[in-house]
């Protein structure tokens, strides 16, 4: 019995194996060259198949594209530290952002592509975008009921803003890694939006 479900799976792990390395092919060839540049016959000769071959799994680069944009989502889970602080959780997915520098570029050019007439990622940026957006602002909004937003800072604005400069500061580093830290960036903002708990616990609770 055991022998006969080795048999089945084994055709099932080959196409799995051959997807994913015709979409770590695509993720080089979209970095650097862009959708729109990259061809379905160079992905397929970094990954060291015919286009045939390659077609057969993916028959269009329009399906390519947003496969390899499900595996990114899919490849950069939230980091979490375990203490429920938004703060130290944005700093943890930055530091490990810096460990995929071809899946930050990928996005990177991706995102400013979508932007041109036609092209199939523009609705998953759009929906991404907002989706990050409408989070963060969800968050904020905690830390301003929490009494840790600073005097003023509004939990919509903030969270555009942060929005903007984390995908521009990534983009920076992508182009002078040696010069540029994205964490230190988005930690001077934080800092200047925020307060720490200590501090709000002062403010918000009432004495005796």
């Amino acid at each position: 019995m055991a022998k006969a479900y080795s048999r089945r799976r084994g055709p099932c792990a080959k196409t799995a194996e051959r997807r994913q390395r015709i979409l770590d092919a695509a993720l080089q060839v979209f970095a650097a060259h862009g959708y729109r540049a990259g061809s379905m016959r160079e992905v397929a000769r970094v990954a060291d198949m015919s286009l045939s071959n390659l077609m057969h799994h993916f028959k269009t680069k329009d399906d390519l594209l947003l496969a390899l944009l499900e595996r990114r989502d899919a490849d950069s889970p939230g980091q979490r530290t375990g203490t429920n602080d938004l703060v130290a959780d944005i700093l943890a997915q930055a530091r490990w952002n810096q460990t995929m520098p071809e899946l930050i570029a990928l996005y990177s050019v991706l995102s400013a592509e979508s932007l041109t007439d036609g092209h199939p990622g523009r609705d998953y940026f759009i929906e991404r975008f907002t989706t990050v957006r409408r989070g963060f602002e969800e968050e904020f909004a905690k830390l301003h009921d929490a009494g840790r937003l600073r005097p003023g800072v509004d939990p919509h604005m903030v969270a555009g803003s942060i929005t903007a400069l984390w995908d521009g500061i990534q983009l920076q580093w992508l182009l002078q890694p040696d010069q540029i830290d994205v964490v230190a960036y988005l930690q001077a903002f934080l800092d200047l939006v925020t307060q720490p708990a200590d501090s709000a616990l002062v403010r918000v609770i009432p004495e005796n």
